[in-house]
């Protein structure tokens, strides 16, 4: 093609692009009920006299140099002017009238702002009823879900859940309620079901922060690779696969409010560096984003292994230690407060009577008598797993010791069940029987599961991370 021949062709084309530009202007100007042009200092530079008649204008002539205010209180064309941005679809209300409106920012060759050029499209907002109504149904729906959200982020449960009357369990409670009164950060120790995340509930409910967010992370749930995305979240696009809108961390869900951290010693030392920052500075950054984020929140963490021991053995940063362990509770397991029995076993059992609808059960003297001379290691989770079986078993309205004779598991013996004699002079510290039952439990364990240690642990009801730490702790190897 000629030099010629193409000239001609880029000139038709770009004549074509100006000729198509004034033909939908006129155009739009014609079908809509009214046209509006500003400058960038936002004054009127043309005005159709159909709209400076709707809008009570003496004339077009008389509104043009005017602010755009002045002739449309209610107009946004600054706005456009300012930001560049286009308002493609809005209402805009007048002394009389309703006009459902587009605004677009002007630009000279060069792409600067010159102005702004705003329609009312047409002033009939009847046609608009099926889109008002769909927008409406999803308003609702957005408002049920941010209220169903904040409720599953509210404490479930306050000091009057953690049943008992024995002085070890008033003791907790009173150190607990003190807790609540101060921000500072609070360490709960004791061993796996003995009610760590109840009091964490119970301590944010009591605290100044109970009406907002109580976000809980159980450590030793999620795998490594994806904990500091849990916690700091992603930004949008962050990496190949995130979402496009990135995703708001825990730290982030729980500003204002608490975050739990559960089972805080199988933390990696990776994360308790950053987690150690985030503690000092109240501050993070989120996965692939430079964009520092304030935050307000308290941290409330559990564990059920000795951090001290974690600590010696290099497992866990002494310093993030000493910052977790400014108010320490320990949790009393179910042995030391078998006082407790007869309480918590109502309860348990108006629990389930209230999620199942079954009839009210009793326990029995001796029922109760044989279950506080049982060993718990499961502690009160496991006394609520007992129970719900013997409900489930059962017809009996009262149960008696016997109905507990099946269900109360053989590697759990009762105090007459334990027929091992004590030689005098040879009797061993709970401590080291305790490590030694546990050892043969997760032996058997990996014998039945072929030494594949991550079928153990769910044969066992254990965390991959947990189940690992307790091998490692109890001398154990694993394929």
């Amino acid at each position: 093609m000629s030099q010629i021949s193409l000239s001609n062709v880029l000139f038709d084309h770009d004549r074509m692009r100006r000729l198509s530009m004034q033909s939908l202007f006129e155009s739009l100007e014609n079908l809509c009920e009214g046209t509006v042009v500003v400058d960038r200092d936002a004054r009127i530079v043309w005005i159709n006299e159909r709209y400076a008649a709707r809008l009570g204008a003496i004339s077009a002539a008389d509104a043009v140099g005017r602010n755009i205010e002045e002739v449309i209180p209610s107009s946004l064309m600054r706005q456009v002017v300012t930001t560049g941005q286009p308002i493609l679809l809005d209402l805009l209300e007048t002394t009389d009238t309703t006009f459902v409106v587009t605004r677009i920012p002007l630009k000279d060759e060069h792409g600067e702002i010159i102005g702004a050029a705003g329609f009312a499209l047409y002033d009939q907002v009847q046609s608009l009823k099926p889109l008002f109504a769909k927008l409406e149904v999803m308003q609702r729906e957005l408002v049920t879900a941010q209220k169903r959200l904040a409720e599953e982020r509210r404490p479930k449960y306050t000091f009057s859940n953690f049943i008992g009357s024995s002085p070890v369990c008033m003791e907790v409670k009173r150190q607990a309620r003190r807790a609540a009164q101060h921000d500072a950060t609070v360490l709960l120790l004791g061993e796996t079901g003995t009610g760590k995340e109840l009091l964490a509930h119970a301590i944010h409910a009591a605290s100044t922060r109970g009406g907002k967010a109580f976000v809980g992370v159980n450590v030793a749930a999620i795998p490594d690779t994806l904990l500091e995305t849990e916690f700091f979240g992603v930004a949008p696009g962050a990496y190949t696969g995130a979402d496009r809108r990135g995703r708001d961390g825990k730290f982030q869900l729980a500003d204002g409010g608490t975050l739990f951290l559960d089972e805080i010693g199988d933390m990696p030392l990776l994360l308790q560096s950053k987690l150690l920052r985030v503690l000092q500075e109240q501050e993070f950054e989120p996965v692939g984003s430079n964009r520092v984020i304030k935050i307000n929140v308290r941290i409330i963490a559990a564990t059920s292994v000795d951090l001290r021991r974690r600590v010696d053995e290099g497992h866990f940063r002494e310093d993030l230690f000493y910052r977790l362990n400014v108010l320490s509770i320990r949790v009393p397991p179910l042995r030391e407060r078998v006082a407790d029995m007869e309480l918590l076993c109502e309860n348990i059992l108006e629990q389930i009577e209230m999620r199942t609808g079954l009839a009210h059960r009793e326990l029995m003297p001796e029922a109760i008598d044989r279950l506080r001379h049982s060993v718990w290691r499961g502690n009160v989770r496991e006394l609520q797993n007992v129970l719900e079986k013997v409900v489930m078993l059962s017809d009996k309205t009262r149960l008696a010791a016997s109905d507990l004779d099946n269900i109360v598991p053989p590697d759990v013996p009762t105090a007459a069940q334990d027929s091992r004699v004590q030689v005098p002079g040879t009797t061993r510290t709970y401590a080291s029987e305790f490590e030694e039952f546990e050892r043969q439990l997760l032996a058997r364990a990996l014998a039945a599961s072929h030494d594949r240690a991550e079928d153990a642990a769910k044969m066992l009801g254990l965390g991959r991370a947990t189940m690992y730490r307790k091998m490692h702790m109890l001398g154990l190897s694993s394929q």
